[in-house]
């Protein structure tokens, strides 16, 4: 099998389900974003894994969180009313709160948060940091999609939590490196 097919070489791409739509549709946008953030926490598992010590836990959260993007990915990728839904795992309430437990679990190994942090520190929670960033960008794609077409409302959720868990993974990654972190210093009025 060829992995070009040509099928989007004017622009459309197929939903799961055989729909074409634009490559510039809101609903690719917003599973878009996800494959990007995916990509990013790659990146970041990649960092993890460089130098002394690699946080095998981090590992397998992160690959975890990898794997239900794609599910999240699919169920964006796939209309509300398709035939073809029926196939899909759609995300739901039980995953978000899984992510909460998770999230509660590395504030645990935190510092208390005590205002706004400069992303950065280790390559792993820098990468963490940009992967955060890149997942509100996807729930606001999701937002905009929403506002057009009726979707999963679970995904909007979803992708909240993702960012906070990603915040709460960097925090807690430079915390277990030693590395301090640099709070926000509001400029002072002259």
């Amino acid at each position: 099998m060829k992995l070009y097919t040509r099928t989007g070489d004017k622009g459309s791409t197929g939903l799961y389900g055989a729909d074409r739509v634009s490559k510039a549709h809101p609903r690719v946008e917003a599973y878009g974003t996800v494959d990007e953030l995916n990509s990013v926490i790659g990146l970041a598992r990649a960092d993890n894994a460089q130098g002394g010590q690699p946080d095998t836990a981090l590992d397998a959260d992160l690959e975890y969180l990898q794997n239900a993007l794609f599910d999240l990915g699919a169920d964006l990728a796939t209309r509300q009313d398709s035939p073809y839904a029926k196939n899909l795992s759609r995300i739901d309430a039980e995953d978000s709160a899984f992510l909460e437990a998770m999230i509660d679990r590395y504030q645990e190994h935190a510092p208390p948060f005590t205002g706004f942090v400069h992303p950065g520190g280790t390559p792993a929670a820098a990468a963490l940091q940009l992967a955060r960033t890149v997942a509100r960008r996807a729930e606001r794609e999701v937002i905009r999609l929403a506002q057009e077409e009726e979707i999963n409302p679970h995904v909007q959720v979803y992708l909240n939590r993702v960012s906070d868990l990603l915040f709460v993974m960097a925090r807690a990654a430079n915390q277990q490196a030693g590395v301090s972190e640099q709070a926000w210093t509001v400029k002072k009025r002259r």
